[in-house]
């Protein structure tokens, strides 16, 4: 409890100091499940701490619309009132940022999200995500057994990130902390556009995972997953066509201006990712296609990739 009324002060001091630079547009909810053991109850609830003192403090996030959810309020119960008054609150501008911090299930059919009492299955937050009026939706299940959130969850306009790539990997997972790490790191921003995005954090936690696990000589027992284009397939890395619309979220706030030229670097990129996954396609049937017609398509192919990635360059200059 003691741990909770830091976070309540924290968020307090950030309301007075930083009022002026509140997005309104932004909401998260951060719910806090129960760790079962000491250690584990701590570790999720320094995490809570961090997380919220963060998004408050350099990501511009209103403390008021920081919903936490934890220790006795962390049931089912009061999660589905949070997400019905949420209804209310938000309209079809609104970014929501979705944060489970805790333990997770999966018995071969459905997966959960431990809570305080009766648990909460993925079609279960589905069904609360939907009835919202954004479809502007970050949700974060950094549990153990997250991986199965993918596809019940996965759908336009919505990224999910999991912890684990399946519903197998239960043990308790080390990603939340790495992912705070990754917010509040100064090379956070690997793109050096003054922002970070949803995709340079999920990439950054990613690796002092990875390098975690090797460094211990430990076999990795979590694998992050991210899902950002409706398709219920989550991948390790932006591959695919996966990650363009986590490239172009931010946590932190844009201008005008700026928001104007990340639309067009979004376009950009999702124009890039066409081609390459053209120029792959093309390569693969090479024992169909006369040689001259093969080489003559290739070289068009890549003309037109060097010019996208050019204006790419260009923007971001």
């Amino acid at each position: 409890m003691k741990y909770l009324a830091s976070l309540v002060l924290i968020i307090l001091i950030a309301a007075s100091s930083a009022a002026q630079k509140n997005d309104p547009n932004k909401f998260a909810v951060i719910v806090n499940g129960p760790g079962g053991e000491a250690e584990y109850t701590k570790q999720f609830t320094e995490w809570t701490t961090s997380l919220g003192s963060i998004l408050s403090q350099r990501y511009n996030f209103d403390p008021n619309k920081i919903k936490v959810l934890a220790d006795k309020s962390a049931t089912a119960e009061e999660v589905k009132r949070t997400f019905t008054s949420l209804k209310s609150e938000l309209d079809v501008n609104n970014v929501l940022f979705v944060f489970l911090i805790g333990h997770g299930s999966y018995d071969g059919k459905e997966a959960k999200f431990n809570l305080v009492g009766p648990d909460l299955s993925a079609a279960d937050y589905n069904q609360l995500l939907t009835a919202l009026p954004t479809k502007r939706i970050i949700v974060f299940n950094m549990a153990s057994a997250s991986g199965e959130f993918v596809k019940p969850l996965s759908a336009k306009g919505r990224i999910v990130v999991t912890a684990t790539r399946n519903g197998q990997e239960t043990n308790a997972t080390r990603f939340t902390g790495f992912f705070i790490a990754a917010l509040k790191a100064t090379d956070g921003d690997t793109d050096q556009d003054g922002h970070t995005s949803i995709l340079e954090a999920f990439v950054y936690a990613n690796r002092l995972t990875e390098e975690f696990y090797k460094r211990a000589g430990r076999l990795a027992t979590e694998h992050a997953l991210l899902d950002d284009n409706g398709d219920g397939v989550g991948r390790e890395k932006p591959e695919a066509g996966e990650g363009l619309l986590a490239r172009a979220t931010y946590l932190d706030s844009l201008s005008v201006d700026e928001a104007a030229a990340t639309a067009a670097t979004a376009r950009l990129l999702k124009e890039r990712a066409r081609l390459e996954g053209e120029i792959e396609q093309h390569i693969a049937r090479k024992g169909n296609i006369p040689e001259p017609e093969y080489e003559a398509t290739l070289e068009r192919l890549f003309i037109e990739l060097a010019k996208v990635n050019r204006s790419i360059k260009q923007a971001g200059t």
